[in-house]
């Protein structure tokens, strides 16, 4: 990408960015031609992030997941990420990496499973890009699971999946 269609796309994303996080974003926003997501599906065993609107899939995404990928999280620090059925509660685009969308994770279920073990359920569980400051090379990032728990995806990645979804998406995590 050319330095000048670089600088446009930032200005465009930036743009968009704003209007998302104040609340303008509507089904389809006017002059963007970007249609919001209604539903994300994840199935971890593809390491596959879907946007889904009307029950079809109209974005695909490689994702990362945590260190311990197989089996449902149940507690703080198993590396798992959560399998189940959450919403996006929160964005954070200034979070420790590049954007962030938290997962509702722990759900009521969780919390009780977590209870009747006597651990506790963690949580900070995000949708997110690549780490603002890196510990390993870019390709490790590519090619391994490597989160705590998240759901990781490249940084353009991230920013389509940030301007295609809104607050209190609902989000579907699959074995």
């Amino acid at each position: 990408m050319r330095f000048a269609s670089a600088r446009r796309f930032v200005a465009l994303a930036g743009i968009l960015l704003i209007a998302l996080s104040a609340g303008v974003a509507r089904p389809a926003m006017a002059g963007t031609g970007l249609e919001l997501a209604d539903q994300i599906v994840v199935v971890k065993g593809e390491r596959r992030l879907y946007l889904l609107r009307g029950g079809e899939a109209f974005r695909t995404y490689r994702v990362a997941l945590g260190l311990n990928p197989v089996g449902h999280k149940e507690r703080e620090g198993d590396f798992r990420t959560p399998e189940g059925h959450y919403r996006v509660d929160a964005r954070n685009p200034a979070s420790d990496y590049f954007l962030a969308l938290h997962v509702s994770y722990p759900s009521l279920q969780d919390l009780d499973n977590a209870h009747r073990h006597k651990w506790p359920a963690g949580g900070s569980i995000m949708i997110h890009g690549l780490p603002n400051v890196p510990k390993h090379p870019a390709d490790f990032y590519r090619r391994a699971d490597w989160t705590n728990g998240c759901i990781a995806l490249s940084n353009s990645d991230m920013l389509e999946v940030w301007l295609l979804t809104r607050a209190d998406t609902p989000i579907e995590i699959r074995p």
